[in-house]
């Protein structure tokens, strides 16, 4: 057991030496995966921001099927139940022609002109069903459903088309397309991580090719050579995390009088600030285990590289 801790106090020791070492390759190493890890973070808290702000939209916005008064109710009920089953749907509410006009007039309170001449006629309104969709990018399968052929007598109009329509596909198209390209940039910036690491690890073990041949002839085992690469690129990974967070974590507070009430288009910046330091942990959590990760992933592919062609030598 004493052996075992010594020989792995030597691995950490002489990783360690070596990060040093090799200051300029480390601070290559490092730059390069800060960058990855701080737009790991920065899709994080955005697609939580973005999420936030969809949500909120999501919650205001439905679509309203006007009904037309001949319309049977049992038929009526037949639409609602069959809106009720889709997956897409968080509720539906059906307004009477009656509660139809309450709501116009609550909705209308302060237009005392138009509330005069709706009083003064019958009703207008139509009995309504509200739909509550769940998700937008998949509303039209509400619409698709609405528009079944054997539904069309009964309803007069729905309020999912023309400018309305455009409206909030245009919304959900947009936040599709910010999530995919989070997604590919840290995809990307991952795989250029990994890739500077490997070829960091690569040098360094050519720079120190032949004490390695000796350790292998005096009879080192494979773990033994490969450790101190290992540690010196989660050290890589460590302090690339750490400097991420800290750079997240300025930025934020650095402008966090500007960012109070304050969006970018569908991003929520004070939301993400609010996002980011209730999470603070689990996020440096986060970033320290993608940082370990990739170095231990790219050191140990290049040290195995390394020692499968010292082995066939």
């Amino acid at each position: 057991m004493n052996r075992k801790f010594i020989t792995f106090s030597r691995i950490l020791r002489t990783g360690t030496l070596n990060f040093f070492r090799n200051a300029w390759l480390s601070i290559a190493a490092v730059a390069v995966m800060i960058i990855t890890l701080t737009i790991v973070l920065f899709s994080v808290i955005t697609n939580a921001a973005f999420s936030n702000t969809v949500a909120n939209i999501t919650a205001k916005i439905d679509i309203s099927v006007f009904l037309n008064d001949s319309a049977p109710q049992d038929r009526v009920n037949q639409l609602i139940a069959n809106l009720h089953t889709l997956p897409n749907v968080q509720q539906v509410t059906y307004l009477s022609k009656d509660q139809a006009l309450d709501q116009y007039k609550q909705q209308n309170a302060g237009n005392t002109q138009l509330l005069d001449a709706i009083n003064q006629t019958d009703n207008p309104i139509p009995a309504t069903i509200i739909v509550k969709p769940i998700d937008l990018n998949k509303i039209q399968d509400i619409e698709n459903s609405i528009n079944q052929q054997k539904y069309k007598p009964l309803i007069g109009q729905v309020s999912y088309n023309g400018d309305r329509k455009v409206a909030i596909d245009k919304i959900a198209h947009a936040t599709d397309i910010v999530k995919r390209a989070g997604i590919v940039a840290v995809i990307v910036f991952a795989i250029i991580s990994v890739l500077i690491i490997f070829n960091t690890i690569q040098m360094a073990i050519f720079n120190r090719r032949d004490e390695l041949t000796i350790m292998r002839l005096l009879g080192a085992s494979t773990w033994y050579i490969r450790g101190p690469f290992v540690v010196e690129a989660i050290l890589y990974g460590i302090i690339a995390a750490l400097v991420s967070v800290l750079l997240i974590h300025t930025l934020f507070v650095a402008s966090s009088s500007a960012l109070q009430a304050t969006s970018l288009g569908l991003l929520d910046i004070n939301y993400a600030s609010t996002y980011f330091h209730s999470r603070f942990w689990e996020l440096l959590t986060l970033q320290l285990t993608l940082g370990i990760l990739i170095g231990a992933v790219s050191s140990v592919v290049a040290t195995r590289r390394y020692l499968k062609f010292k082995t066939s030598k």
